[in-house]
């Protein structure tokens, strides 16, 4: 019999009257609470295993992978799409993130944007979206009726979907091909999701970004060679990769070489052709 859905990311605090509590208290207490999220990750892997596969075997294929969510969710899902093409040179559009509201809920709460039942299927029909692609819903309550919708219908056309929540048995699960539910418990602050919650969703997605990213070649032993040159630190750094991996000896002919091909990995290429 399967178990009824109860929404623990709104039961109440564990603890009371945090008003009266000295600034240690509060972040010891805090800090409490945050070391149970990565047992909850871990209870997950299995989960998120399944998630990765399904995701890794969708962008070999020259998928994409797309996260939409609102509020936190949706904020968490923007923030590592955005930092994949940095970090592994990969373009703009192969990770993508959608927030319930647009852009402007990145920065300010849009009134009502996560209830719409229609508007998170037209978010990613904006991007042509396929059956190639793959679509992870992001809703902490495993509630949202912005994700949800949006989930149920990326199933009728054939999309692969995953969701991350912390709730068991969520309705955003039961919309989800791969479901990832992370049950941290109530939070700190009774019913605030961008605690416990949050810091769940964004271990899992670090997770899921950098595995992926990894069996599509993008790392070489632990090294970023395909990070983008974007600062003096980020060049620095891989001109010392070059060296290490080339047995080029002098800084300046590494570094000359490096921001003439753009990447550790195209340096290398034309050094070893």
């Amino acid at each position: 019999m399967e178990k009824p859905f109860v929404r623990i990311t709104e039961q109440p605090s564990q603890y009371r009257h945090l008003e009266h509590m000295s600034a240690r208290d509060l972040l010891v207490n805090i800090n409490t609470e945050d070391k149970k999220v990565p047992l909850a990750v871990e209870a997950a892997l299995p989960q998120i295993e399944k998630l990765v596969e399904a995701v890794g075997d969708k962008m070999l294929s020259g998928g994409r992978l797309f996260y939409i969510g609102a509020g936190t969710s949706g904020r968490l899902g923007v923030v590592d799409a955005s930092e994949c093409p940095p970090t592994y040179g990969v373009p703009d559009n192969l990770v993508i993130g959608i927030i319930a509201g647009g852009e402007g809920a990145m920065f300010k709460a849009v009134e009502n944007a996560e209830d719409s039942t229609e508007d998170g299927w037209k978010d990613l029909q904006r991007f042509h979206i396929s059956d190639a692609d793959a679509v992870i819903g992001i809703a902490a309550s495993g509630t949202t009726p912005y994700v949800i919708a949006a989930l149920n219908e990326c199933r009728r056309h054939g999309i692969v979907t995953g969701s991350i929540s912390c709730n068991p048995n969520t309705p955003v699960s039961a919309a989800a091909d791969f479901p990832v539910e992370v049950v941290v418990g109530p939070e700190f602050v009774t019913g605030s999701t961008r605690m416990k919650s949050g810091t769940a969703q964004k271990l899992v997605l670090n997770m899921i970004s950098t595995s992926v990213m990894i069996l599509m070649g993008r790392v070489e032993d632990n090294r970023m060679v395909n990070m983008q040159l974007t600062n003096d630190k980020l060049v620095d750094r891989g001109v010392k990769m070059l060296m290490e991996k080339s047995g080029i000896t002098d800084y300046a002919e590494a570094k000359k070489r490096l921001l003439q091909h753009g990447s550790v990995r195209k340096a290398l290429d034309e050094w070893e052709s």
